[in-house]
């Protein structure tokens, strides 16, 4: 698109006052749903046309043009607040002056409502200018990022999360005080006027709730008889690890709408769009409405939303969930202590899987009848394990390693897959014997039926174990405490352990088969430093993969746990 200036700026001043002058059309209703969950899909993508755009290929070249290493044009609230202290965007608060007074607003913001943006655009600052804006949400943000980006402004993003994931990491907001009037700073450019009338008579003509559905809403439809069609714009690896609604499709934002035909073919058809935040939602939305489809809304605030609010997911994440919450006690939490494999050696010899590395097993030895399959490498020899009702026990160094393969096979369907506690540090150090040299080559036979999806993410888990296995050795980890760098420390102990064992000062206390129904105790910023600590690493090990499945992207795990701790001799709190 063009930046020309317009050579007759006064005549569309003159005009945009002119037409914003007129009656605004009354506000649609929200309509309730009414499809029934068989819908027809359509067998080829709709080509839309409104006078005289193609709205299909404008929301297809858009969508496509929203990179996910650039958070799909939105900035994360930490984000933000680092460029505030550095090189402060222009910010763009779009609620309403009522919200803005109950909530607060981030200092520096301008506010112009969302039915209001394009008829101010003298306000805002150059095309090539940063722009932030925010809503409390993020959906309404996502409209008038998309607008304005299809209007030829290029520098502009949406905050995820809206003003509410601002204050839920308690940055600061101003109160009390209302905002100045926005002043006249630019000659806005508009080189498509076509374009801009549809694009303002859309945002002009918002409903009251802006074509978002709340997450107990939707819970009420998916209850009723007539259900709703789903379609979620998250990544195929979003999908994946954090698990979807059931029942709703996959059609990621960037292909979204290369893909209409997946969609019902009739336009009136109830439909939901959803996305983590609600930021790509948004997008969608407005795109389909633009292209004519009648009864289509945005799930507020996202997965993530849905999920704060306590309803059901299913996936990989709901799996993970469901096997902490199970872990059984009683059973080691699916581990084996040494004195107790050894006696299996000598009455019923179970498969032994090592998946340490082999200079590690050339180094220390290793259990004799092992098989050697490192762990990054473990997925993607399933032929060479026995079948999934076989006894099988992992060992790695101290435990760690084998608690995320352990946890991996039975999540793909493995029945009876236990972990050596503390691994072969344990092992020989109650003296039990090792062999030295290379372990025999494993034996390839017929790989399992798995989850393809499942597999896809936890082989790439596994896969991409960073050096030290995310794990750290408790001298280390002092080390760090008293140069200052504390950590939220997650202890998932049982009571019994924390009470007599004694904890690291500072600690949280949550059971490992808490953790799922605990997660508001864990800090807000996902980024922020996470320490899980167990009894041997074990169950830490556990925690830390299910956390990083939620996107929490800086847990570590206590190698050797609290007993290791201990054994270093150094300092507990009973």
């Amino acid at each position: 698109m063009s930046k020309k200036f317009q050579m007759f700026l006064a005549l569309f001043l003159a005009l945009s006052m002119i037409l914003s002058a007129c009656g605004s059309p009354a506000a649609e209703p929200v309509v309730e749903a009414t499809e029934a969950a068989v819908v027809e899909v359509a067998t080829e993508a709709p080509v839309v046309e409104e006078a005289g755009l193609d709205v299909l290929a404008l929301f297809t070249e858009l969508a496509a043009s929203l990179p996910a290493d650039k958070a799909y044009g939105s900035v994360k609230v930490s984000s933000l607040n680092e460029e505030l202290a550095d090189n402060a965007p222009f910010i763009l608060d779009v609620r309403e002056a009522a919200e803005i007074e109950k909530d607060g607003y981030i200092e520096g913001t301008v506010n112009i409502p969302v039915r209001d943006v394009l008829n101010n655009l003298d306000k805002l600052p150059g095309l090539d200018e940063p722009i932030v804006v925010t809503c409390a949400s993020g959906h309404r943000g996502g409209m008038v990022m998309a607008a304005l980006k299809l209007l030829g402004y290029t520098n502009v993003r949406n905050l995820n999360g809206g003003v509410n994931a601002w204050k839920k990491a308690e940055y600061p907001v101003v109160t009390g005080v209302a905002l100045e009037a926005p002043a006249v700073i630019s000659a806005p450019i508009v080189d498509d006027q076509p374009l801009y009338e549809m694009l303002n008579d859309f945002l002009t003509n918002l409903p009251e709730g802006f074509y978002a559905i709340k997450s107990d809403k939707l819970a009420e439809e998916l209850a009723g008889s007539d259900l709703p069609f789903i379609v979620d714009t998250r990544s195929q690896g979003e999908w994946d690890k954090d698990g979807y609604i059931e029942g709703s499709i996959n059609l990621p934002i960037n292909d979204f709408f290369a893909n209409l035909d997946q969609i019902p073919a009739d336009k009136d058809a109830r439909i939901i769009v959803l996305c983590a935040s609600g930021h790509r939602g948004s997008v969608a939305m407005m795109g389909l409405r633009l292209m004519g489809y009648t009864n289509v809304v945005n799930l507020n605030g996202g997965l993530n939303g849905w999920k704060a609010a306590g309803m059901p997911v299913v996936g990989l994440a709901s799996e993970m969930a469901a096997f902490l919450t199970n872990l059984p006690a009683d059973a080691g939490f699916y581990s084996v202590k040494a004195d107790k494999l050894n006696e299996m050696l000598v009455e019923n010899p179970p498969f032994i899987v090592d998946v340490r590395q082999p200079a590690e097993i050339e180094t220390a030895g290793y259990i004799a009848g092992s098989v050697n399959i490192p762990i990054r490498d473990l997925l993607k020899n399933l032929d060479k394990l026995p079948a999934k009702d076989a006894k099988i026990v992992i060992t790695c160094a101290s435990g760690h390693r084998g608690s995320l393969g352990m946890m991996a096979l039975r999540l793909l369907g493995y029945t009876d897959v236990v972990n050596l506690n503390g691994g072969l540090s344990a092992w020989l150090k109650a003296e039990f014997a090792v062999e030295t040299g290379a372990p025999a080559a494993p034996v390839a036979g017929t790989a399992p039926e798995v989850d393809a999806a499942r597999f896809a993410a936890l082989d790439n888990y596994l896969s991409n174990l960073p050096e030290g296995f995310g794990a750290i050795k408790s001298p280390d980890f002092n080390t760090e405490l008293v140069s200052g760098t504390v950590p939220f420390m997650l202890d998932v102990r049982t009571q019994a352990e924390w009470d007599d064992k004694g904890h690291i000062e500072g600690a949280v206390h949550v059971p490992v088969n808490d953790v799922p129904v605990n997660l508001a105790q864990l800090p807000v910023d996902k980024t922020a430093p996470i320490m899980v600590i167990c009894a041997s690493g074990h169950r830490g090990a556990i925690t830390q993969m299910y956390l990083q499945f939620l996107g929490y992207t800086n847990v570590r795990n206590l190698n050797g746990g609290m007993n290791g701790w201990i054994a270093a001799e150094l300092p507990v709190v009973k």
